[in-house]
């Protein structure tokens, strides 16, 4: 008999529910170099395990197959329902979508992962992560260095303006949100989530607390949330601002491929020493567009307009942002993420500033460039994080000298597997 023959032996005897039996045959048979044999072999293992409830040593066989082979759809299809089983949404989720955008599945299969997601979506009622890291960072107070001269009747006087500076920080998220169903479509949903950057220069120090509440709306295909919101930062470990107001999160799958977001939202800002020139209100719409491209790579489009108003002139602004990211499951356990983003900011009122040796008014027009590269590797999962390097480039041009920069930062984190 070949290992063909008595894998397909195998699986007819778990057909008819004979797990010992077919047990058997696959764990004492001998490896084969015939690699699809081998997935199939190791995929009827953990379908036993899956039907008599070892639902732990299920997901490891699945994850160590994606792991070696991320596009298989059958594999990652299996390893979302097993996340269901255990009410791992999000991670359910993540799978579902993957698998979803693969090639040739059959019609009674995309019916069902379609119904799947739409359980996923009911259910998605708690969540909780946290990532924890460090980040070098050359240019931590984002200014361009060099020399500011200024001619007048009495000679050229030049000032060194601020160098550039080095530091080290280490990061922490912390977050997690919660819904209370009123029935099958209503809920009402709460998150809160705190960031922070610590440097070994502490005036340097960031920290961010949010939190949101509001009632939501679940649907087959979408979702919509209608929320309050509240953010307080600190920098430096002293009072910075405090932003409250509202926002809409709108979710849609418009099919198997694809699916978009929409966030607007509302603050009033808040400013705890610039009171006189920084206090306003900011107005912002941004959109999410995802698609994948099989059951390993997608891509995610997200673009956004935003209006910030302030005491000041000099501080309102318009902003306009776009992004396109590319994320792909890679063999050996490998996955990477790469995003461009630029983002276009035009002030209202004129500034003072040194233009070509001179003291004059101008109004600031900056355009920021970013570039990330992710990388992970799954195999390296220590107690359900696996660790992250992030490499960071960003270039601010700005019509005002000293206002652009460049940045480069190296980010080591710890994040939740999917």
């Amino acid at each position: 008999m070949s290992a063909l023959d008595a894998v397909k032996m195998a699986g007819n005897l778990i057909d008819r529910g004979d797990f010992e039996h077919a047990s058997q045959i696959l764990t004492k048979m001998p490896e084969t170099n015939n690699l699809p044999v081998e997935i199939e072999r190791w995929y009827l293992i953990a379908q036993i395990e899956q039907r008599r409830g070892n639902i732990d040593e299920a997901i490891k066989i699945y994850r160590k197959l994606l792991d070696e082979q991320p596009d298989l759809v059958k594999i990652r299809y299996e390893l979302a329902q097993c996340y269901m089983l255990q009410e791992k949404w999000y991670r359910a989720d993540y799978h579902l979508r993957l698998a979803m955008a693969g090639d040739d599945i059959p019609e009674p299969v995309k019916r069902n992962m379609m119904y799947y997601r739409y359980l996923v979506r009911q259910n998605k009622n708690w969540n909780v992560w946290f990532n924890f890291g460090a980040a070098p960072d050359n240019n931590i107070n984002q200014v361009a260095g060099g020399e500011e001269c200024i001619k007048n009747q009495w000679g050229v006087f030049c000032r060194q303006l601020p160098e550039p500076v080095s530091a080290v920080g280490y990061n922490m998220t912390l977050g997690g949100d919660y819904e209370f169903k009123f029935g099958q479509h209503w809920r009402w949903k709460s998150d809160a989530n705190l960031y922070t950057n610590t440097y070994n220069k502490h005036e340097y120090d960031d920290l961010y607390f949010g939190m949101s509440t509001g009632p939501r709306y679940v649907w087959q295909n979408g979702d919509i949330w209608l929320a309050g919101i509240g953010l307080r930062r600190l920098y430096g470990w002293d009072g910075y601002n405090w932003s409250y107001g509202g926002k809409v999160d709108f979710n849609y799958d418009i099919s198997r491929r694809w699916a978009t977001g929409l966030n607007i939202s509302f603050t009033n800002n808040v400013y705890d020493e610039f009171a006189d020139y920084m206090n306003g209100q900011t107005y912002s719409a941004n959109q999410r567009i995802s698609y994948s491209f099989d059951a390993s790579k997608y891509l995610i489009l997200r673009g956004g307009v935003a209006r910030e108003n302030a005491a000041s002139d000099i501080y309102k602004n318009w902003r306009y942002m776009a992004s396109l990211g590319f994320g792909a499951e890679l063999p050996w356990g490998f996955h990477v993420y790469l995003e461009p983003s630029i983002s276009w900011t035009n002030y209202d009122g004129a500034r003072w500033a040194v233009q070509k040796n001179h003291f004059t008014q101008i109004t600031e027009h900056d355009v920021t460039q970013r570039y990330t590269i992710s990388l992970s590797n799954n195999k390296f999962d220590i107690w359900g994080f696996v660790p992250t390097i992030t490499f960071g480039y960003t270039r601010r041009d700005s019509n005002i000298k000293n206002r652009g920069y460049d940045k480069m930062v190296v980010e080591f984190t710890m994040r939740q597997r999917f």
